[in-house]
């Protein structure tokens, strides 16, 4: 069993930065791929950005440039630096563990 804590979201203006963070407990292990997704009103969960066990990364197009996923294993912890926000990032924020784990999300709300 994985647990999942979320943090850091927020109200902040467009082209403002807010850092996510996403604390894992339980059955962890380093070499799981820990994810960002995000889901705004009405519209389908999406994959954000995922990082690797060795550190690799994958980024939606939307965020390329913007927002930097990093992992910090001997915290069992995976962060999300968001930079240049805009409204269109507006959402609730989840961190996945695998495949099967999920926290219960951040709001990151981005005002114009």
């Amino acid at each position: 069993q994985v647990q999942l804590a979320e943090s850091g979201g927020g109200l902040v203006q467009a082209g403002g930065s807010l850092r996510l963070s996403c604390a894992a407990s339980g059955r962890i292990f380093s070499t799981s791929v820990m994810s960002w997704y995000r889901q705004a009103p009405g519209k389908q969960r999406e994959m954000v950005a995922t990082i690797f066990s060795g550190g690799s990364a994958n980024y939606a197009d939307s965020v390329k440039g913007r927002f930097t996923i990093s992992r910090d294993n001997a915290k069992n912890t995976v962060y999300l630096q968001m930079n240049s926000l805009k409204p269109e990032d507006t959402a609730v924020y989840f961190c996945r563990y695998g495949v099967m784990n999920w926290g219960k999300g951040t709001q990151v709300t981005v005002s114009s």
